[in-house]
């Protein structure tokens, strides 16, 4: 006889349930009469009870219960919420099956159900056969609905789909249903979708809504409607082939270095794309150029066209031929699941010179003429020379080179031929550049003429070497730095220098001393300061502007200066003295310019600020040390009345050159005693700007006359001997 190990208790046999109205319950109460813990379940089982339902018409709390110890017990509520039965009234059994896992045991109690009628409608059940559609863009869709009355009247049913747009049901986007109690029934919807542009790739979801009457409220199931992708993406460039520049390349259009490629993307697609492209090189080897994409990218949604630019630049040559590029450009679309149509593009592009090659002929042409030309006018030349106004200019002792000054602070040696010959620079390179002040005067050191001496705005006296292209003077000299040196003299044997300044200080220096720095050179002078190589000085009390040697022994020292004060250092005697000078000077007269010849020691030209230049025979005053010095001849209208900033007498003493503030350089033929041939003068060059100094220098059959002004620039100009023929009788 078997033994039960499940004792089940229901708390009533009989229970009423009215649909619409309140659940109804009962208990049931399971001891566990094994030797074991055991989990107890139950389940109610409804006879004539179809799957319309389910379990869903009652509840049971709670659903398992716990391992119970042998003995103990566990109570169940049942709660029944709905029939088991759609549209059924009337008495049913229902089956109460008490189970458990572990003991391998259940028991079954009857309970007997009594269905009232019900008291209002029950909802409707609303189900969706297929949930989810992947269509193309114009596929045809049905989308299936099924409808359950679970309630014991009829029920008249209206379905609408929510969230798809209305023009796609191609029946209308309503259905009616008439429903039995507990029947069911279905319908469909018939969905055609739009085109490519109107129906993007995407998720669409919707809601079938079920409306029913009786004021039961509604009931919805939701579906979704995935859109496959479909379509392509067209690219292609509109002009393949370009060049720069675009039009008229025989004209030489400067600034024209770039073009532009439009790069034209259609999207035929129901996806949103970002696309870009990369561009190659289209041969090894090929010219570099420049290029950028603008924009970086591109957004395109479904039906939209836009355009990528790729900006090509490329430094034209000025000459040579058309030169030809290509590039290959690629398509770049992340997402892959649309086509893409020409996914590559050939681009050529052709870029001519800036001048095209008839015009390269004709220019190369021009260009020699310029530079033949340039060689010629070293005035205008922009590429060498000062760049601030010219100080002073002074041939060397045999007429080849030339050596100038400026307020640029810079020392230059110009060879002669280079003005006159295309192929030879003039511009035998900056002895000194940068040295820190303007140069006012420079002069060679005779004989050899291998140093030049240079005499700055700071006081300074620089010796630099003429041929050894050093970056530093080789020998500085310095009594005092705010005292301006406004004149320079060597003596005849090159062993001293002697240097005017604008305090009245006459220096003398030992400049051979200086260059051996083989020994400190003593002052002869106790006023003299304790400076090295400093051998005597001397005091005239007025500014200084120019100086020259004179007479056959060039033991004296013209010095010419501010009150129109000339004045004469015998300094080997030590004696000085002061020469009448007419007109006598103001504060605001000068003699600017002193010199005197070679060959003829006893000649000498004045020049002052005033306008007059003076010819002299210095042979009485400087056997006699005293001041009366014959006047050979003396004008004021050489240039105009303006000032004379420079006079240059010849070695031979047969021409005078003279520069000024009328902007004219003068040439005079002169006697032999020293006269002015003509009373009128030869204009040699006349410019825009003033003339500071000028040189003479007589070469074989040409006399040429070298000149610096305040346009900083040096000039030549050679005049033919035999037609300008001086020291006639």
């Amino acid at each position: 006889m078997a033994v039960n190990r499940i004792n089940t208790k229901i708390s009533t046999q009989v229970l009423n349930f009215q649909p619409g109205g309140s659940p109804a319950s009962f208990d049931v109460t399971v001891v566990n009469e094994s030797n074991q813990f055991a989990s107890l379940q139950i389940e109610i089982i409804a006879a004539g009870g179809g799957e319309s339902l389910g379990s869903n018409w009652y509840k049971i709390t709670p659903s398992v219960s716990a391992k119970n110890p042998p003995g103990d017990s566990t109570k169940f509520e049942v709660t029944i919420t709905n029939t088991p039965v759609a549209g059924f009234i009337g008495k049913m059994n229902l089956i109460v099956r008490i189970f458990s896992l572990e003991l391998g045991d259940e028991d079954r109690q009857i309970l007997r159900l009594i269905v009232e009628a019900g008291v209002g409608a029950v909802a409707m059940q609303v189900e969706l056969i297929t949930r989810e559609f992947t269509p193309q863009p114009q596929g045809l869709i049905e989308i299936p609905v099924r409808v359950f009355n679970p309630s014991q009247i009829p029920a008249s049913v209206s379905l609408k789909p929510i969230g798809l747009q209305p023009q796609w049901f191609i029946n209308g986007d309503e259905r009616l249903l008439e429903v039995s109690p507990g029947a069911k029934k279905e319908t469909s919807f018939l969905c055609q979708l739009p085109s490519l542009e109107a129906v993007p790739s995407q998720a669409y979801p919707f809601t079938i809504e079920a409306t029913y009457s009786h004021g039961v409220p509604s009931r919805s199931r939701e579906g979704i409607i995935n859109v496959n992708p479909a379509g392509s993406i067209d690219f292609r460039c509109t002009l393949e082939k370009q060049q720069i520049p675009a039009s008229r390349p025989w004209l030489p259009q400067l600034r024209v270095n770039s073009t532009t490629y439009q790069l034209e993307c259609q999207n035929h697609s129901n996806l949103s794309k970002k696309v870009s492209i990369e561009v190659k090189e289209g041969e090894e080897g090929q010219p570099k150029s420049f290029w950028q994409v603008e924009p970086e990218f591109v957004e395109l949604h479904p039906g939209e066209n836009n355009n990528l630019q790729l900006l090509v630049s490329k430094r034209r040559q000025w000459f040579g031929l058309k030169q030809k590029l290509s590039y290959k450009v690629k398509v770049i679309v992340p997402d892959q699941r649309v086509n893409v149509k020409y996914i590559n593009q050939d681009l050529q592009l052709i870029i001519h010179p800036i001048l095209h090659p008839w015009l390269q002929m004709s220019v190369g042409v021009l260009l020699l003429f310029l530079l033949w030309f340039l060689s010629w006018l070293n005035p205008n030349n922009p590429f060498f020379g000062h760049r601030r106004s010219v100080t002073f200019v002074q041939f060397n002792g045999v007429g080849d080179h030339a050596v100038s000054s400026s307020q640029d602070q810079s020392i230059i040696r110009w060879k002669i031929a280079g003005f006159t010959n295309p192929f030879v620079n003039q511009d035998d390179g900056r002895m000194a550049k940068n040295i820190g002040k303007s140069v006012r005067v420079v002069r060679y050191k005779p004989v050899d003429n291998d140093v030049v001496a240079a005499g700055l705005e700071n006081g300074e006296i620089q010796i630099w070497d003429v041929l050894g292209g050093t970056k530093k003077p080789k020998v500085t000299f310095s009594n005092d730095k705010a005292d301006r040196v406004l004149g320079l003299e060597f003596s005849q044997d090159s062993h001293y220098l002697f240097s005017g300044h604008g305090s009245g200080l006459v220096l003398q220096w030992d400049v051979d001393s200086a260059l051996l720095d083989d020994h400190q050179s003593l002052t002869k002078n106790d006023s003299c300061k304790d400076v090295k190589f400093l051998v005597d000085c001397k005091d005239v009390n007025f500014p200084i502007y120019s100086l020259t040697l004179a007479g056959n022994d060039k033991q004296n020292l013209v010095i010419g200066g501010r009150y129109n004060n000339l004045a004469i250092w015998n300094f080997s005697q030590n004696k000085l003295w002061k020469v009448p000078y007419n007109p006598p000077g103001s504060q605001n007269d000068y003699i600017v310019s002193v010199d005197s010849t070679e060959y003829k020691p006893s000649l000498l030209a004045t020049a002052d600020n005033m306008g007059q230049i003076t010819l002299w025979n210095m042979q009485q005053c400087l056997s006699k040390n005293n001041g009366q010095c014959q006047v050979i001849d003396k004008w004021s209208d050489g240039h105009g009345g303006k000032a004379v900033r420079s006079v240059a007498l010849s070695r031979d003493g047969c021409y005078l050159a003279s520069g000024g503030d009328d902007n004219r350089v003068m040439l005079w033929p002169l006697t032999q005693a020293g006269r002015r041939i003509s009373p009128v003068g030869q204009v040699i060059r006349k410019e825009k700007q003033r003339f500071n100094s000028i040189d003479v220098k007589v070469v074989k059959n040409k006399i040429l006359i070298i000149s610096g002004n305040d346009d900083h620039k040096v000039r030549l100009d050679i005049r033919d001997l035999n037609k300008n023929v001086g020291c006639k009788q």
